[in-house]
């Protein structure tokens, strides 16, 4: 487990830098926090550092989005924050896209905890009373935390 602290936006550059590291060699990454505490706005960090070049914004509506990199690398943004019925993610394929190899950012993925794979990265997003934010990385492999 590791723990960062950001105490405002100019340091979120720092933050994206040190999720990128932590999960370098994990394609699924989970963010969770509540709403307004920021995953978009970091998941638009690593985007940048990652070389996509596409405007990345939430996929509330169409639950997932697809970035590409300056270098043909491809990115699967979700959000699950509308679903109602877990098994809806179904309709748009989850799967093909859990298991591509590809990097996949969700958010709100509690909503569709049972179709989660057990090996991914949390990337838990708190907010503090000055409206910092504390940064909790865990690597989950079956199911359980590795730090």
């Amino acid at each position: 487990m590791e723990k960062h602290y950001c105490s405002g936006i100019e340091e979120i550059h720092t933050a994206a830098l040190k999720i990128i590291e932590f999960g370098s060699f994990d394609r699924i990454w989970i963010f969770k926090g509540e709403l307004g505490a920021g995953k978009t706005t970091l998941i638009k960090e690593i985007a940048q550092i990652l070389g996509v070049k596409d405007r990345v914004n939430s996929p509330t509506f169409s639950l997932v989005n697809e970035y590409q990199s300056t270098s043909g690398d491809i990115f699967y943004h979700f959000d699950f924050y509308r679903i109602e019925d877990p098994q809806e993610v179904l309709e748009i394929g989850l799967d093909d896209y859990l298991y591509s190899g590809r990097l996949c950012w969700i958010e709100w993925a509690e909503k569709i905890a049972e179709y989660i794979p057990s090996d991914f990265i949390h990337v838990q997003i708190e907010v503090d009373s000055l409206e910092g934010r504390v940064i909790t990385l865990n690597r989950i492999i079956n199911g359980e935390a590795n730090g």
